[in-house]
């Protein structure tokens, strides 16, 4: 497939496209540069990875969901559902997350095939301009919300016909939204992609990013033709990593834009208020370190048994057993009698209780310490928001830790991981969780001494600091230890 022209960003509605640049003395360039600019000349072939990658994306999806459940004995080398749950739940999104921390965003600008199919759409579609519904702030916390909710109660780890509803339906909605807005762009990903927030937040601290130096941007000699950016950042002045998709279009542009290497803590020290908006922070806390941490955990805990029998208890007492009744579909909640797994009424609204109870509870905490931290030591160079930066590292290792549990769960089903490998598996489990809370722990010290507060305020700040960082521990310490 040919790659497209490069077109400007549709922001007034009107076109202009400019000659090239005047040739001028190109600066020397470590490798990290090279390479960003070998992403922009061989465009061909990262279009044709994605291809590659959507091809294997829809076999994986939709060929499963139309096959019989899984048989006893059967294993991921004999049966492609077995296979396709194992690459998506067990290598697939792990290993995504982990990825930006070390590469930023690269997964969206050169694999993911939503971006690829969504963008391939905008290029044939209708072209409108993007309207304010869709840019608002809190759908990233909103779509994740809603996702990993509904995720659990049709139980989209387990079974291959949730998974195509889950991701076969963020796909279509991903190709819709392209077909009707933007021109060449992934209007999806920006604003409506349930993990594009959490991806954000996570490429903050990657190691590489495509940095723009603005004062050679202003030094170039001439007009250069307008980028072609995807994501619809404004390159000249981007700042952050949060919004790049890494695809190397724009490297080398006016010579000012290249992919270096930085400290990963950097863009967090560095941010201010503006750089991280009210609906990032809340899907951070509350959805981050407070919902996906309820899902991971609902499945283990005594403590959503007992609320879950108390319930089931009162109803019968009360010759209530409409809410006992298992003939939700499938759709709606889990209903499979051929594995034995069926979800009552009362099941789907107590999983959605505990979830959101939970989310509540550690959220708001995190919420209420941050803003108190913020009170006793913050002047104009951060808030709340700001403070909740910090917690990136602790969130984004609870990701990776918690959707880890099914790779270490399919392994073990295959006879893969030893039984006797459990202590070790466990070890590496808290040296990762523990690792993240104490960068995280260190990250909201240097936030806070930014402060010029008296001492014993900011000591105050960092202590109330930690309130997440203890309920965090708390959390994986009851998962893995306690129950």
């Amino acid at each position: 497939m040919n790659a497209p022209a490069p077109l400007p960003l549709l922001r007034s509605g009107r076109s202009a496209t400019f000659g090239p640049a005047p040739k001028h003395p190109a600066p020397r360039r470590g490798a990290l540069a090279r390479l960003g600019v070998a992403m922009q000349r061989h465009r061909r072939t990262i279009l044709g990875i994605q291809w590659l990658v959507v091809c294997v994306y829809l076999l994986l999806v939709a060929v499963p969901a139309f096959l019989p459940l899984p048989k006893s004995g059967e294993s991921i080398v004999s049966n492609l559902a077995l296979f396709a749950q194992f690459a998506f739940w067990g290598i697939w999104w792990p290993f995504v997350i982990a990825s930006m921390f070390v590469v930023g965003r690269a997964w969206c600008g050169v694999f993911c095939p939503e971006g690829a199919l969504t963008e391939f759409a905008s290029r044939h579609g209708m072209g409108r301009s993007i309207p304010r519904w869709i840019r608002w702030g809190g759908w990233p916390f909103v779509a994740f919300a809603c996702t990993t909710i509904y995720g659990q109660l049709i139980s989209v780890y387990e079974y291959s016909r949730a998974a195509l509803l889950i991701l076969g339906g963020s796909t279509v909605l991903a190709v819709a939204v392209g077909l009707v807005y933007g021109r060449n762009n992934r209007v999806w990903c920006r604003y409506l992609c349930p993990v594009s927030g959490v991806f954000g937040l996570l490429a903050r601290v990657a190691p590489v990013h495509f940095a723009v130096d603005p004062e050679q941007w202003k030094r170039h000699p001439g007009r250069a033709e307008r980028i072609d950016c995807a994501p619809l950042i404004d390159v000249r002045h981007m700042t952050s990593a949060s919004d790049c998709h890494s695809c190397g279009r724009c490297s080398g542009h006016r010579d000012a834009v290249a992919l270096q290497a930085r400290r990963p803590n950097a863009e967090i020290l560095a941010a201010g208020p503006r750089q991280i908006s009210t609906g990032s922070a809340l899907l951070l806390v509350f959805g981050m370190l407070g919902l996906a941490n309820g899902a991971f955990q609902w499945t283990l805990s005594p403590w959503f048994v007992a609320m879950r029998q108390a319930a089931a208890q009162w109803l019968i007492e009360h010759d209530s057993f409409a809410l006992l009744r298992d003939d939700a579909p499938w759709w709606l909640l889990t209903h499979y009698p051929q594995a034995s797994d069926v979800f009552t009424w009362l099941d789907g609204i107590a999983i959605v209780v505990y979830m959101g109870g939970y989310a509540l509870l550690a959220g708001g905490l995190a919420w209420l310490a941050l803003r108190a931290a913020a009170r006793l030591a913050g002047v104009s160079h951060f808030d709340w928001k700001t403070l909740a930066l910090g917690l990136v590292p602790m969130a984004g290792a609870g990701l990776f830790v918690g959707l880890s549990m099914t790779t270490v769960t399919q392994l073990r089903a295959e006879g893969w991981l030893p039984a006797g490998a459990a202590a070790e598996v466990d070890a590496l489990r808290a040296l990762l969780l523990g690792g993240a809370m104490a960068w995280s722990a260190w990250l909201g010290s240097r936030i806070v001494a930014r402060s010029p507060a008296a001492f014993v305020r900011r000591a105050a700040a960092s202590l109330l600091y930690l309130v997440p960082v203890a309920v965090f521990g708390g959390t994986w310490y009851l998962m893995y230890f306690a129950w």
